[in-house]
């Protein structure tokens, strides 16, 4: 799990290389993914998982069609904010989740939680860089870019409830099949625009789908299963660690101290509604 994020950490490098807009990287992204997760599930025998009830076609579906909004709004934020601020604002989607499932499924809150997502809010707020950052902060395109990561984790919080409810439709399959439906919808935006010249492009926009949909994906998925929750709720924070550490080395874009503050409220608001609670005497 550790490797997966490190690698997804290094997810913003490749977008801003590639130098193409949000929706021919997302198509990229999907249909390198999609072979790469294909190529895993044949050389271990699981190709039988990908086959679905029509139920779980139709949630694999509307599930990949929110991934490539919610992608393309995240590679769209990074161009307007910064790989770190875009990575750090996109992790307040676990809260997004809670409230969702709070007023959707009528799931209990508990005030630990809303506690935690009060905090998580504080720290976002201050992640954001409207403090720090001074007048490009208030840049409206900086601003667009916050909002698009915003609706980037809300839409990706929408894809963990539909996730919830697939019931045996296994992770790697579901991948697959949101990769898959969205290299069907974007196919048309790239027929339209044409593809991005040979050369160094290509290579990264296929990084893209093998190492960070393929590999990345099957690490992260390897790593859960033999975790408990409240380790994978520590672990996760591998990829916005790395996003900006590598923000800072590649691109000289460092966090100033009181978006680093931000980061600190949000990873413990995430821990505490996360981490399991002490049992009673």
């Amino acid at each position: 799990m550790v490797a997966g994020g490190v690698l997804l950490g290094t997810l913003g490098v490749f977008v801003e290389e590639a130098a193409q807009d949000p929706l021919t990287t997302v198509w990229f992204r999907c249909a390198f993914g999609a072979l790469a997760l294909a190529a895993w599930a044949a050389a271990t025998g699981r190709l039988g998982e990908f086959r679905l009830t029509r139920r779980g076609l139709l949630i694999a579906i509307g599930s990949g069609s929110l991934t490539v909004l919610n992608w393309s709004l995240f590679f769209a934020a990074i161009e307007r904010t910064s790989i770190a601020v875009a990575t750090v604002v996109f992790h307040v989607q676990p809260f997004w989740v809670m409230a969702l499932a709070a007023w959707w499924l009528h799931e209990p809150v508990s005030r630990r939680q809303w506690a935690a997502t009060a905090l998580a809010l504080v720290g976002l707020t201050l992640a954001m860089g409207i403090f720090g950052h001074g007048a490009m902060a208030l840049e409206p395109s900086y601003l667009w870019g916050v909002a698009m990561c915003l609706g980037g984790s809300l839409s990706y919080a929408v894809v963990t409830l539909i996730a919830r409810s697939a019931g045996t439709v296994s992770p790697l399959a579901l991948a697959w099949w949101q990769c898959l439906a969205g290299t069907v919808l974007t196919l048309p935006w790239l027929l339209w625009h044409g593809l991005p010249p040979l050369g160094a492009p290509w290579a990264w926009l296929v990084g893209l789908g093998v190492v960070h949909t393929g590999l990345a994906y099957v690490l992260l998925f390897a790593g859960m299963s033999g975790l408990a929750a409240g380790r994978i709720a520590v672990l996760q924070f591998v990829y916005p660690i790395t996003a900006v550490i590598v923000d800072w080395a590649v691109y000289g874009r460092a966090l100033d101290r009181v978006q680093l503050l931000g980061v600190g409220l949000m990873a413990m608001a995430l821990l505490a509604t996360r981490w399991p609670a002490r049992p009673k005497a």
